[in-house]
């Protein structure tokens, strides 16, 4: 036999089914679902804190009102 022959011999005989790659595969979206499952609910307990403190807003924007200085434009 060849070294060529030997080469495809050993290559098709190492040729195994490995089953369902994404059933093995399974294991990372369930661990991303729940890194993002988790990043959503702290993103959501974020929603609509400046409106918890109004009565604190509205006394501070009262004490500082003459500290803005009003000009066009940003400048």
């Amino acid at each position: 036999m060849t070294f060529a022959t030997n080469l495809v011999l050993a290559a098709a005989s190492q040729t195994e089914n490995h089953g369902n790659v994404a059933l093995e595969t399974i294991g990372y979206g369930l661990t991303a679902l729940a890194v993002f499952a988790t990043l959503a609910l702290v993103t959501a307990s974020y929603r609509n804190v400046a409106n918890r403190h109004s009565r604190k807003a509205e006394a501070y924007a009262r004490a500082h009102a003459n500290d803005v200085q009003r000009a066009e434009h940003g400048h």
